[in-house]
């Protein structure tokens, strides 16, 4: 794999693309969620979702981490999928935190990956990396942006 300047813009573009497939499972999700923790959560369109991706691809290091997962993601496939349940997971999980941000936002992107994972994306086939591709940038996205009642307010802990 040669990530380059050129491959970092086309994996943005890319990615950009994929908004028909994950906005869904981005709202899916932050419903599911919502309903679990008692609180409304507004969805996110289109332009939303590549207004996230983006920002994530302004911060040239967070670019260039974000273009080798997702190229690793989309390049994934074992035999039986089976044994390579614990690698795209991995890779998976990762690139949502990297999407998502710092802590603590890295660490509920992580776990909202897993959720997205297993509730809300279709398997994709073909290769075993591409439902973890779509479930790590709904979550990573989702985690990123604003709507949560917790982040909007007033942080009790702050001097």
């Amino acid at each position: 794999m040669d990530v380059t300047p050129t491959t970092v813009r086309a994996e943005r573009e890319r990615l950009r693309g994929r908004a028909d497939a994950v906005v869904p499972v981005v709202n899916a999700v932050r419903a599911d969620l919502g309903a679990a923790f008692d609180t409304d959560v507004p969805g996110i369109d289109a332009d939303d979702y590549r207004d996230a991706i983006d920002a994530v691809f302004a911060d040239g290091d967070r670019a260039v981490n974000v273009t080798g997962l997702a190229l690793c993601l989309r390049e994934l496939d074992v035999r039986g999928d089976y044994p390579g349940f614990v690698v795209d997971e991995l890779l998976g999980r990762e690139l949502a935190a990297t999407i998502a941000g710092e802590q603590p936002l890295r660490l509920l992107a992580e776990a909202t990956f897993h959720y997205a994972d297993v509730t809300a994306v279709a398997d994709t086939p073909g290769r075993a990396g591409l439902d973890d591709l779509d479930a790590a940038l709904a979550a990573g996205v989702q985690t990123r942006l604003p709507g949560w009642a917790w982040r909007d307010g007033d942080n009790t802990f702050e001097p």
